[in-house]
């Protein structure tokens, strides 16, 4: 991994967690991820589950974590299964985890090779009463391939039909939810990293600069900060490509007197940042981008202070979209008749600023989060509002990470990545 070493007290305080929200005579399994293929022997790079790595530090594939708080065998309270290494492997994948560098990552004491785990499952299942099965309940998934986790408890609900079955996530979306003082660390890691990129960008962009050759020097800034790259799948869109959310192809050329909007962030072992940013290809922005801009980021602004514990999200969402309606009045975007005559399910606001304002993050950018729940301190949220103009042929999205506290004003992670038009000017032109 490019990652330093995650102290392992991080994962044994979550497994903790995690273990007193368990029924009693209870045990959970949770797998990695498949490596996929893509043809012939191509596959794509691993990428751990998130819910294993929450749970264990173990960042490689064929693993398995068993957690079994109420074992008459002490050691059997917390497991892993691991591949088996050997010296073929070491020399032609590289070093996988020994038992020994297992437990310094995990702090589980019991490991076993993946060999073993259709014996070692039979005593357990003996012994227990319910098994929790880690199905993806999140409110955005949409999964159409199997994976390593369906096929595992395919096998498990077959061979163990009388035991009784119940549900992981819940516990894991409340817990991911709430992050430790850790694991806002490594979130403020990533988006420094971000920072970084963001700078370098901003000496680098100039009307005939293509979209992907600004890509290429956000990847080269974060790997050479030890990240594995892009959060997810970068937007860098100039022009009239900003007005499709989620343009990707990045492979157009940035004209003078145009807007680039860029949605891109880098992760840090595993943990996401997401950040949003429009610069004036020119290094000045038109009149009419600065309204528009200045609207956008007033709205960043104002949403920010209501995420707050105890917010409803639905609720917030509905008031952003009170100040979003106010600014695209001012800017005549919108007129009282819109507003007055607006369906009451796609708000008149909606035609320019089409999606939502804040999603959890963390191990995913649309992390994990009971959105029907209030908000508490700890989490950590987007803010992300934009306005689309297609008729004038540019889009704003402006976008930091908050953590939401206690009391007062959530902190913000981004607050050193330029956001206001004089220091975004004045960088661009120094």
């Amino acid at each position: 991994m490019k990652y330093l070493p995650i102290d392992k007290s991080l994962f044994e305080t979550n497994r903790a967690n995690f273990k007193a929200k368990m029924k009693s005579n209870s045990l959970a399994v949770f797998n990695s991820n498949d490596i996929y293929p893509i043809s012939a022997d191509s596959t794509m790079p691993f990428e751990q589950h998130r819910d294993i790595f929450y749970l264990s530090g173990v960042d490689q594939e064929e693993s398995i974590l068993v957690i079994f708080p109420d074992c008459p065998k002490e050691k059997h309270r917390e497991i892993l299964f691991l591949k088996e290494t050997n010296e073929h492997i070491a020399v032609w994948e590289g070093e996988k985890l020994t038992k020994e560098k297992a437990f310094e990552t995990s702090g589980i004491k019991t490991v076993y090779w993946l060999q073993d785990m259709e014996k070692i499952m039979f005593e357990l299942m003996t012994q227990c009463d319910t098994v929790y099965i880690n199905t993806n309940e999140h409110y955005r998934a949409n999964v159409e391939t199997e994976t390593r986790e369906d096929r595992f408890t395919k096998w498990l609900k077959n061979k163990y039909p009388a035991h009784a079955v119940a549900k992981s996530n819940p516990i894991m979306q409340r817990l991911r939810s709430v992050k430790s003082p850790v694991e806002i660390d490594l979130i403020q890691n990533a988006c420094n990293i971000t920072e970084k990129g963001f700078r370098r960008v901003l000496d680098f962009v100039k009307p005939g600069v293509w979209e992907f050759e600004i890509e290429a020097e956000f990847m080269h800034e974060f790997l050479r900060n030890r990240s594995k790259g892009f959060a997810y799948t970068p937007i860098i869109a100039s022009g009239n490509n900003a007005n499709v959310l989620h343009y990707v192809e990045n492979n157009q050329q940035c004209k003078a007197g145009d807007l680039i909007l860029f949605d891109v962030a880098a992760e840090y072992a595993n943990y996401s940042s997401d950040m949003s940013r429009s610069l004036p290809v020119s290094g000045r922005f038109t009149e009419r981008q600065k309204a528009v801009y200045k609207a956008v980021l007033r709205v960043k602004n104002e949403a920010t202070k209501m995420l707050t514990p105890g917010t409803d999200w639905g609720a917030y969402h509905v008031q952003v979209g009170k100040l979003m309606t106010s600014e695209l009045l001012s800017l005549g975007l919108l007129d009282k008749a819109d507003v007055q005559n607006e369906n009451p399910d796609w708000p008149a606001y909606k035609k320019y600023f089409m999606h939502g304002t804040s999603h959890h993050m963390g191990l995913d950018t649309h992390d994990y989060g009971i959105l029907t729940e209030p908000m508490e301190a700890n989490m950590v949220f987007t803010v992300e509002p934009g306005i689309y103009i297609p008729d004038e042929g540019f889009g704003i999205r402006l976008e930091d990470d908050v953590v939401i506290q206690n009391t007062g004003e959530p902190i913000n992670l981004m607050k050193n990545i330029p956001i206001e038009i004089e220091e975004i000017e004045s960088l661009m032109n120094s």
